[in-house]
């Protein structure tokens, strides 16, 4: 079945009707909007970040902060979305700076759950630049529990994913986590 099948199917269950002049078009616009909103399954990781990996010597931290996301929530197709913050210590290579946003919208235009999307960013990172350390921290809005359910509108997710001297060395994560904390 088509998703303008089933949006047409939905309408008909709520009891509306797919005819009306407001919701004729809706399952077409319904069917680019999935197209839209799940693009990252199009999309794979080497072609994003398409060879932008760059030799040089420099140690130092690289943050990049508040990377917007948007995504849709695995269990009920309702949006979540935020900022990310990614950041990683360079052994030899860097990546060009559009790269990092890149990814993140690569995997949270999937159908998702936070938890998931912040360790799949960190893990591609740590992947291919092989640096000394890499994390990701996400801070997300939810509107499956903001709409509906709990119906908590002010609560927010947060979730990190660290490897390497982000992990295993204090000062470096709290060094991260001081370039971050600023950020709204």
């Amino acid at each position: 079945m088509s998703i303008e099948k089933a949006v047409r199917e939905i309408l008909l269950e709520i009891g509306e009707n797919p005819e009306r002049q407001g919701l004729k078009d809706t399952p077409d616009r319904i069917s680019r909007m999935y197209g839209e909103l799940t693009a990252g399954y199009g999309v794979s990781p080497h072609e994003i970040i398409n060879g932008a990996i760059f030799d040089i010597k420099y140690d130092e931290m690289v943050v990049v902060k508040d990377i917007e996301f948007y995504s849709l929530c695995e269990h009920h197709l309702l949006p979540f979305f935020g900022t990310c913050h990614v950041a990683y210590v360079p052994n030899g290579k860097i990546i060009g700076l559009s790269k990092i946003p890149r990814v993140v919208e690569m995997f949270s235009r999937r159908l998702q759950v936070q938890e998931r999307m912040t360790i799949e960013i960190a893990d591609l990172l740590n992947e291919v630049l092989k640096p000394d350390g890499v994390a990701v921290v996400a801070e997300g809005y939810h509107l499956c529990m903001a709409m509906r359910g709990i119906k908590k509108a002010e609560a927010r997710m947060i979730t990190s994913a660290m490897h390497g001297a982000f992990k295993e060395d204090e000062r470096t994560r709290m060094e991260f986590l001081s370039f971050i904390g600023n950020h709204r």
